[in-house]
């Protein structure tokens, strides 16, 4: 069996499909978006703006949204890595 060494955009979209979502607006120009991944580990980004006249909550949760797609590539890649780590120094120990 080949090991994989990225991280597939389809974990990615079902991670996001999987977690629940919450979004608030606070002092009429903040977005905050908390993503609670389906293993209960929690995410949280916000967005703002300088002028209530310029706010828009639909752009404050796609910003928002973007951010954490971003953070759980990171996480994921976290992820694999140490995986991929383990798996070669445990290769390498019993090899020795």
């Amino acid at each position: 069996m080949t090991e994989v060494n990225y991280v597939p955009k389809e974990t990615i979209d079902d991670l996001i499909a999987r977690s629940e979502i919450t979004v608030k607006t606070f002092f009429g120009k903040t977005t905050v978006v908390a993503m609670k991944l389906p293993n209960g580990f929690v995410l949280v980004e916000s967005s703002s703006c300088v002028d209530p006249l310029n706010y828009d909550e639909a752009i404050g949760v796609q910003i928002c949204k973007q951010r954490l797609e971003a953070r759980l590539w990171e996480l994921e890649g976290y992820r694999l890595q140490e995986r991929l780590h383990m798996k070669r120094s445990f290769r390498d120990a019993v090899s020795s």
